[in-house]
C-alpha cells in the first residue's frame, strides 16, 4: 500500500490555469517530471523561477551562500499582515539579529526546561481524545492543531489552550487559515515595496485580532518581567535576551512579530505533521504496535525521549512523506549558473521538499513509507543530502529539536493510550495552503487501548 500522494497536472498548460491551480493547490499544480529532473525553469511574464532537486545546489543555495539568496518577497508578502517583521520573512543584517536573541532560548539546554510544558499538553490532548473514542470517526487535524496550539502556549507563555486569550488567538487562527491563500496574486507581478498587496477582508481581520491578543499578552509578561515575577518559559527568556553584539532587547512590537511566527511555524507545522503521521500509523499498524511498545517507557523525564528510536524514524518518515512546509523560494541577487543554466539577478529559486524527498534519483522506493530506511546506508545518505523538512544551513527553523521533541512524545502517547484505524472509502488528499494539509480533513477512527 502507497500512502496518498496528490496527482501532477499535464505537462504543458496556460498560464492562467497554472495559477489557478497554484491558488488551489501548489502541490497538484506541479507536472510529475519534477520527482526526477534535477532543475526545472518556469517562465512567466512576470518572472523566471527554476525548481532546484540537485542537491549541490540546494546546498550551495541554502548552506554555503545564503546570503546570495535571501528569501523571496513574493511568498511573504501574503503572510505580512499576521507576520509583520518576523524572523520568517526579514532578510540579511535584520534577520541576523533577530536569529542572535532568539536561538538561545531553543538551545538543547532549553528543551529539557520545556519538556514538563510539553508532557502536560500531551496528557491534556490525551484526555480530550479519550472522550473522543468510540464507534464514531474523529476528524484528527482539528486535534493536532489544539494539541499543538496548546504545546505553544504552555511552552511559550506558561497558560494552557483553556485560557480565554489563548482559546481566543486559537480560534481567530483558524479563521485566518480558512481565508490566506498560499499566494498573494498581487506577488505575481514586479513593483516596488509600496505598492498595495490585496488581502481578503477576514484574513486582515483576523490577522489584526490575532496580533492585539498577542500584544496583551506579550504587554503583561513585559510588566511580570520588570516586576520580577515572570515564570521561566520561553517568552521570558526570548524578551530578556540582549542581541551579543548591540546590547538590545525585541522591543514590544518586535516580540509580537516573533510571538505570531512562534505560532504560525510552531503550530501549523506541528498539527500537519502530528496529523499525517497518525494516519500513517493507521495504515500500517505493525508500526504503531511498535510505538506503543515502545512508549511504555516514557515519562515525565525528559530522558526518557531518547529511548524513543522507533517513534523518531516514524514520525521522521512521516515529515520525509508530508513536510509541512512543501516549498522555499529564494531569489538570486545576482547572476548564477545551476546545471550549465543561466540564472539571471531576481529570479526565483525555489526549493521543494516535497519533491526532494520523493526524488526517484535518490530515494529507494520514495513514495513509500518505510521507517526502517534510516537505518540502510541509501537512507543514511539521503538524509544527509535530501532530506530538509525543517530547511537547512543558517536559516534552518530555530524550532527543528523541539519539533522533533514534541512530535515524538505525542505520537507516544496517544499511541500508548489508543488504537488507530483507517475510515473505510475516506482517504486524504494531500493539499497545500500554509502547510501540507488534508483537502477534507483526515478521519480516523480511534479506540482505548485495553489495560
Amino acid at each position: 500500500m502507497i500512502p496518498p500522494k496528490p496527482p501532477s497536472r499535464p505537462d504543458r498548460v496556460s498560464l492562467w490555469r497554472y495559477v489557478r491551480l497554484f491558488r488551489a493547490d501548489i502541490l497538484s499544480a506541479q507536472p510529475a517530471r519534477l520527482y526526477r529532473a534535477w532543475m526545472a525553469e518556469f517562465k512567466t511574464p512576470f518572472f523566471r523561477s527554476y525548481l532546484v532537486n540537485d542537491p549541490k545546489i540546494v546546498r550551495r543555495v541554502l548552506n554555503e551562500r545564503p546570503d546570495d539568496f535571501p528569501k523571496s518577497d513574493r511568498v511573504s508578502s501574503g503572510l505580512r499582515p499576521l507576520l509583520g517583521n518576523s524572523v520568517f520573512v526579514t532578510n540579511g543584517e535584520t534577520w541576523k539579529r533577530q536569529r542572535r536573541i532568539i536561538d538561545p532560548a531553543f538551545e538543547g539546554g532549553r528543551l529539557r526546561d520545556t519538556y514538563p510544558a510539553m508532557w502536560d499538553a500531551g496528557q491534556a490532548a490525551v484526555a480530550r481524545l479519550s472522550k473522543l473514542a468510540g464507534d464514531d470517526p474523529v476528524e484528527i487535524e482539528a486535534e493536532t492543531s489544539h494539541a499543538a496550539a496548546d504545546v505553544i502556549f504552555r511552552t511559550l507563555f506558561s497558560i494552557p489552550i483553556e485560557h480565554e486569550v489563548a482559546r481566543a488567538v486559537f480560534d481567530e487562527f483558524r479563521a485566518y487559515q480558512r481565508t490566506q491563500p498560499i499566494l498573494n496574486l498581487a506577488a505575481f507581478i514586479p513593483g516596488p515595496r509600496w505598492m498595495p498587496r490585496l488581502f481578503r477582508r477576514e484574513t486582515r481581520r483576523a490577522a489584526k485580532e490575532i496580533r492585539r491578543l498577542i500584544s496583551s499578552l506579550t504587554a503583561d509578561r513585559l510588566k511580570a518581567i520588570d516586576a520580577g515575577t515572570a515564570p521561566d518559559d520561553l517568552a521570558t527568556k526570548i524578551m530578556t535576551t540582549r542581541d551579543p553584539e548591540t546590547g538590545d532587547l525585541f522591543d514590544l512590537e518586535e516580540m509580537v512579530d516573533q510571538v505570531a511566527i512562534f505560532f504560525l511555524a510552531g503550530h501549523e507545522t506541528s498539527a500537519s505533521a502530528l496529523a499525517w503521521t497518525l494516519y500513517l500509523l493507521a495504515l500500517y499498524p505493525d508500526w504503531q504496535e511498535k510505538i506503543a511498545s515502545e512508549a511504555a517507557e516514557v515519562t515525565d523525564s525528559f530522558s526518557t525521549i531518547s529511548k524513543l528510536r522507533v517513534t523518531r524514524d516514524v514520525f521522521r518518515e512521516a515529515l520525509r512523506l508530508y513536510p509541512p512546509v512543501p516549498m522555499m523560494v529564494r531569489e538570486a541577487t545576482q547572476t548564477e549558473e545551476f546545471r550549465d543554466r543561466r540564472v539571471k539577478k531576481g529570479a526565483q529559486v525555489v526549493l521543494s521538499p516535497w519533491h526532494l524527498h520523493r526524488q526517484t534519483r535518490l530515494w529507494e522506493r520514495p513514495d513509500a513509507f518505510d521507517p526502517a530506511r534510516w537505518t540502510t546506508t541509501n537512507g543514511k545518505q539521503c538524509m544527509r543530502e535530501a532530506y530538509m523538512p525543517f530547511s537547512a544551513g543558517p536559516r534552518v527553523c530555530t524550532g527543528a529539536g523541539f519539533a522533533m521533541v514534541e512530535g515524538v512524545l505525542l505520537l507516544a502517547l496517544i499511541c500508548r493510550n489508543f488504537r488507530i484505524e483507517p475510515v473505510p472509502d475516506r482517504v486524504p488528499v494531500p493539499v497545500a495552503h500554509l502547510t501540507v494539509r488534508s483537502k477534507e480533513g483526515i478521519w480516523l477512527s480511534i479506540r482505548p487501548r485495553a489495560t
